[in-house]
């Protein structure tokens, strides 16, 4: 099986089919993904950094916690003097299906979102998926190029393949 990288170019939002909560972006070959861009609330970039700690722990003390949302990876980014916010993430399922996991997981889990400390972040956003979603589509800064180095490839299929190498590497060391 040759794995060739790929690039795939992003069409404008206008001309992207709708969804539910607006613009279905299409699947690229680095999967699916959005990137926000928002302002912090006054004297909540400490609160922000915080937040990771907590997820972080979160995730030592139950590595499964985020993964009904099928990440690849998630990157946050506090930045012209912890002013704004960046919050890049790359998943295996459409925006529609990520929003709504989100939302659920955290319903689920008892936790809040980072995002309460970003302007304008609806705060009934638990119950107010709308709100939730109109918020972040209104911040999401759409790219219009994405490239895979493995393209299309999920993450559950990255997580088998190296299961399969693991495996494969100890039945050889066991036979020497």
């Amino acid at each position: 099986m040759e794995i060739k990288p790929q690039a795939a170019v992003v069409p404008k939002n206008d001309q992207l089919e709708q969804g539910k909560y607006g613009p279905v972006f299409p699947k690229t070959p680095a999967c699916y993904g959005f990137t926000i861009v928002a302002k912090v609330k006054p004297g909540r970039a400490d609160a922000m950094r915080a937040y990771g700690s907590t997820l972080a722990e979160a995730l030592e003390e139950d590595p499964q916690l985020l993964a009904p949302l099928k990440l690849h990876y998630l990157r946050w980014v506090l930045f012209d003097d912890d002013t704004r916010f960046m919050y890049q993430g790359i998943f295996d399922t459409d925006f529609d299906k990520y929003t709504e996991d989100a939302i659920a997981l955290f319903g689920k889990a008892g936790v809040n979102t980072a995002f309460e400390n970003l302007e304008g972040f609806p705060e009934d956003w638990r119950t107010n998926p709308e709100a939730f979603v109109r918020f972040v589509r209104e911040h999401h800064c759409p790219s219009f190029i994405e490239y895979g180095e493995y393209p299309y490839v999920s993450a559950d299929e990255i997580k088998k393949a190296l299961r399969i190498k693991g495996a494969l590497s100890e039945m050889l060391d066991q036979l020497q």
